[in-house]
């Protein structure tokens, strides 16, 4: 149970669309915060048993019914396509979105989808703000996600504090698609992070040391990292059972390989561990945590 505590805000009529592992206790914050929430999935079971363990709420059998009376509709699918899904054609949220509201896509998606819905909402006289989100499948359940948007700065000021919700941080970050490529951002660093953690851990235990106790002496310095403060532990133990799953990781790196090659950004090193995940998945690791990269290590 979360120890969240929410600020006071205006109470929204809202829909979330997707409850996956994060949708479902990101839709779960905004229902304890006050907000009206109308659930969609698309096994119908999974959102009745939202509406039940929520005790509150609706669940819709399609997105425009969801969408329907909603001022705020947020997302959170898995690709590109699963968000066109929900959000275009004749059950698609769009289509029952009144005049002014706002689209809110916490999807971690191409920069071009985001766009391509913002201009089609645009036309429609809706809003869109993509929001991918950080903070893995703990911060989602803690309400402690950092949220990245991009969109119009008066669509997301009406948006923010609903959002916090479920998350510890909400920021603009630019125009429409500057959200999702700050997300890709996110995720170069974290790759990159990760190997170096895996390959320092592993020629530590190499070299005989007690890496846990290396790990607190190190922490306390400039190798110091989120992490090596909750992953380097159970790195050493072997133990990859939780958390952000290497199939989302490569999907994640997918994207930022895809507009480095539109924008000509050099990502050598990112192109390497995502091969590296590959790897991974290779040894059935598809579902492991992204710390298991270091499992690679130990296979040589």
């Amino acid at each position: 149970m979360t120890t969240k505590t929410y600020e006071p805000v205006t109470s929204h009529n809202v829909a979330f669309l997707g409850l996956g592992v994060m949708g479902y206790p990101m839709a779960g914050h905004l229902a304890r915060a006050g907000h009206k929430v109308t659930v969609y999935n698309r096994t119908f079971a999974k959102a009745e048993q939202w509406v039940k363990e929520y005790g509150g709420g609706k669940a819709a059998k399609t997105p425009r019914e969801a969408a329907s009376g909603a001022q705020i509709v947020f997302s959170c699918v898995g690709n590109d396509d699963d968000l066109r899904g929900v959000v275009l054609g004749n059950d698609g949220a769009f289509a029952g979105m009144a005049k002014g509201a706002i689209y809110v896509d916490n999807t971690t998606a191409s920069a071009e989808v985001a766009r391509e819905l913002y201009a089609l909402s645009s036309k429609q006289g809706l809003h869109f703000v993509d929001a991918p989100v950080s903070g893995g499948q703990a911060g989602a359940v803690n309400g402690a996600l950092t949220v990245m948007c991009g969109g119009d700065k008066a669509a997301f000021e009406k948006i923010q504090p609903v959002a916090m919700a479920y998350a510890k941080a909400v920021t603009l970050v630019g125009a429409s698609g500057a959200g999702q490529l700050a997300k890709m951002v996110n995720q170069i660093c974290i790759a990159s992070l990760v190997q170096g953690l895996s390959e320092g851990i592993n020629f530590g235990m190499a070299a005989g040391l007690d890496m846990k106790l290396v790990l607190q002496v190190i922490g306390k310095g400039a190798a110091q990292s989120w992490q090596m403060d909750n992953r380097g532990t159970t790195m050493i133990d072997d133990k990859f059972d939780f958390g952000f799953a290497v199939d989302w990781m490569r999907k994640d790196l997918g994207l930022c390989l895809e507009e480095a090659r539109r924008n000509a950004a050099p990502l050598p090193v990112t192109a390497l561990v995502d091969q590296f995940y590959s790897d991974v998945q290779s040894q059935g690791g598809g579902r492991w945590d992204t710390s298991s990269l270091i499992r690679r290590l130990r296979k040589r």
